[in-house]
């Protein structure tokens, strides 16, 4: 049987954090450039912190030719922010079932890891602060490409560096999903975000799911 990869997005898919992430990008945003709530009207849901980045600088006429400067600028303020935001944030938490699942399918045989529009460190830091970061072994992150289907990429070779393996992606929008499919790999939809199944499956995925309480079910549905 071909090794099996796992990859499971983070925000609104294994966990929620109460709007600490965005909070302090946009804490971040205001150190680095005085605007306040600079981010308004940049689509967050499903992209790369570096794609969210870059439009918020065309949105406020700030993209020049120094793009990797500020983006490392505004990472650093970024990082600086996050773990006192998540700290201060009222709600938050992991979605049920996501714990027993990445376990269950550890214990299957499967590499379990990321696919995460979020920066390596500020993803990190949220799985550290809710306590399920040695649940998955790496993965592709918003640092690693501003493209999710390239990251996807990334991140299976990352954790099958032989390219032989079944490959299954479970996230919450329609961009894990064509991240996915681009990459030949299962798409499980969880309308645990903004997207509902049926916009899931609309979307290419393989099945969709309410969310992952039903760690059964879900197995079933993966093939473990």
């Amino acid at each position: 049987m071909k090794p099996r990869v796992v990859l499971f997005d983070i925000d609104n898919t294994i966990l929620w954090t109460g709007g600490a992430g965005s909070r302090a990008m946009a804490l971040a945003f205001r150190d680095l450039y005085g605007i306040e709530d600079g981010f308004r009207g940049v689509e967050f849901s499903g992209r790369t912190d570096t794609a969210i980045f870059r439009d918020a600088l065309r949105v406020h006429g700030l993209l020049d030719g120094h793009f990797e400067e500020e983006l490392r600028r505004f990472k650093e303020a970024y990082f600086a922010h996050l773990p006192f935001t998540l700290r201060s944030a009222t709600g938050g938490g992991v979605y049920p079932g996501i714990r027993e699942l990445a376990e269950r399918l550890r214990e299957r045989g499967a590499a379990v890891g990321l696919e995460t529009g979020n920066f390596r460190e500020s993803g990190l830091l949220k799985l550290r602060h809710f306590g399920v970061d040695a649940l998955f072994r790496d993965g592709g992150f918003g640092d690693d490409a501003e493209d999710r289907a390239e990251l996807v990429r990334i991140a299976i070779r990352r954790l099958q560096p032989d390219g032989d393996a079944d490959v299954y992606v479970v996230g919450d929008t329609p961009h894990d999903v064509a991240a996915a499919k681009a990459n030949g790999a299962f798409a499980l939809g969880v309308a645990t975000g903004k997207s509902s199944v049926a916009e899931l499956r609309a979307a290419g995925a393989d099945a969709a799911v309410p969310d992952c309480s039903d760690v059964d079910a879900v197995l079933r549905i993966l093939g473990f």
